[in-house]
């Protein structure tokens, strides 16, 4: 067996790499790209979504529970599971009444009890887009696995158990190259205790990354403090940095304590550092050279911190310090590890995983029931720039979670949104008249058919009848869809003469 071989590796990992290797395992097993582990919380009698992979994706959203259903509900395949203790099999979730849809939708299930001293201590879940693609056969290698597992899952239960999960962070990993770099940094600058400079452009998560490296330090456990820059007039922002004593200016009627010695033991954040006026740049690299700070107005000898300084920007501050707008000097003891989070323009393809994080988040707030993306809503999301990246998409999911009566349909997303998404000849007839549904709906999916049926027919190196089977369509509805999309099959996929109905130009699928 693979996992016993890997038994040592296992016993001492720490939570998280346990439980993707098990994943792994498991993914690898069945041949799929999605899977999760759950494990039962006692003090909540809910089963905790522990671990998740969605299609190479890693999701951490802590709090997220599956409870049993309410009387006349779907009761969930990994529910059905752990109630059971027993191995479930959803071979097609249309069909399957048992089938409660969660993050995404799929087309068939797996999910079996991992099992501790007779009992289901959780559930490890695999699933595929494709209806039919697990079958019985899927079932013996999960459950071998899940018992194999358990013992180590167990420990992973009980260290969840004294931990307030609040305070893990919510975080996506893998999304792109780009960001599989800055998660190897983290992973190296977080024990590191050295300072961090996080940058990149506004609303690409900044204060989250800075978030992810606290809780992965040796001062997880310790304050974890915010002060932006931008936000303080400079008048004030020396007494917030830094504390006051009482009379050290007008207004000033008591003691009052700076962030520096709040975040004792800690972690301090900067955010917008570009914005702190260099009248007081060099008092705060002295905090950070000699951990020494004092108070406003007081004649005592500074005072001893310990702090480690995470600091975020959006300016280039290179070409501050040329300019003698930012301090050479501390310039260089910030970025000690540098770390550039890429714009959500550039991982275009993960709009819709993480509009489902988003999308779950905001209903679990709610107290609702997470409605559906359609299509044309999803479509219209990937289509948009997101010039305030990935906190205008959360803003735009959260708006259609308020908005929506049902599943989420372009109505439901902001007006701005909607307009700029629109190609240029929609957005053109609609100002002279408002489209009809259908010009709207062939608008927002024909790019995305186009790129899936080109993407496809690459991997099946041409071969309808593959591309079909692998779509889950017949071979002549395969046909007739490559000539609506104006898509001749060759040697390589190119673009035949446009049909009757405008269609876009295709491409090669970079790589």
């Amino acid at each position: 067996m693979e996992l016993p071989d890997d038994a040592r590796e296992l016993h001492d990992a720490d939570v998280e790499s346990l439980e993707r290797r098990i994943t792994e395992l498991a993914l690898r097993r069945t041949q799929t790209r999605h899977g999760a582990i759950f494990l039962w919380r006692e003090d909540e009698q809910a089963l905790a979504l522990d671990f998740h992979v969605v299609d190479a994706v890693i999701v951490t959203l802590p709090g997220a529970r599956v409870r049993k259903p309410e009387p006349g509900r779907p009761r969930g395949i990994a529910w059905l599971a752990f109630e059971r203790n027993e191995p479930v099999l959803c071979r097609d979730t249309a069909l399957d009444p048992n089938y409660a849809r969660y993050f995404l939708d799929v087309g068939s299930i797996a999910a079996v009890p991992i099992p501790w001293q007779g009992r289901a201590i959780g559930v490890l879940t695999v699933s595929a887009d494709r209806r039919g693609a697990l079958g019985p056969e899927h079932l013996a290698p999960l459950t071998e696995l899940a018992q194999t597992s358990a013992r180590f899952l167990r420990r992973a239960q009980q260290y969840r158990r004294t931990r307030d999960d609040r305070r893990r962070p919510h975080l996506i990993k893998g999304l792109s190259r780009q960001w599989l770099e800055v998660e190897r940094r983290i992973e190296l600058a977080s024990p590191a205790d050295v300072p961090v400079l996080v940058h990149g452009e506004s609303g690409t998560g900044k204060e989250l990354v800075a978030h992810a490296i606290h809780f992965n330090s040796r001062r997880e456990a310790e304050p974890f403090v915010t002060v932006n820059c931008a936000a303080i007039p400079e008048t004030l922002l020396e007494s917030v940095l830094f504390g006051h004593v009482r009379g050290a200016f007008t207004g000033a009627s008591f003691d009052k304590i700076g962030e520096f010695q709040k975040a004792h033991r800690g972690t301090l954040f900067l955010d917008e550092i570009g914005e702190l006026p260099i009248s007081l740049q060099a008092k705060v690299l002295r905090a950070v050279e000699h951990g020494e700070v004092a108070r406003l107005g007081s004649n005592k000898p500074p005072e001893r911190v310990d702090v480690r300084l995470v600091c975020a920007t959006n300016r280039d501050l290179r070409a501050m310090v040329a300019a003698g707008s930012f301090r050479a000097d501390l310039y260089f003891r910030l970025s000690v590890m540098v770390l550039e989070l890429p714009p959500l323009r550039e991982y275009r393809e993960q709009i819709p995983v993480l509009a489902a994080v988003f999308l779950q988040q905001a209903a679990d707030r709610m107290g609702r029931v997470a409605p559906a993306l359609s299509p044309e809503a999803q479509a219209l999301l990937q289509a948009y720039d997101y010039p305030g990246n990935v906190r205008e998409l959360r803003n735009a999911v959260e708006h259609a979670v308020v908005m929506a009566r049902g599943d989420i349909g372009p109505q439901d997303l902001p007006e701005t949104l909607r307009a700029r998404a629109l190609p240029e000849p929609v957005r053109e007839r609609a100002a002279e008249r408002p489209p009809t549904l259908r010009e709207l709906r062939e608008a927002w999916l024909a790019p995305l058919e186009v790129r899936y049926l080109t993407e496809l027919l690459q991997r099946t190196e041409g071969n309808v009848a593959a591309a079909a089977a692998r779509a889950g369509v017949d071979t002549v509805t395969m046909y007739r869809l490559l000539r609506k999309r104006g898509l001749a099959v060759r040697r390589t996929i190119v673009s035949a003469e446009p049909p009757a109905a405008p269609a876009p130009t295709t491409r090669r699928r970079r790589r």
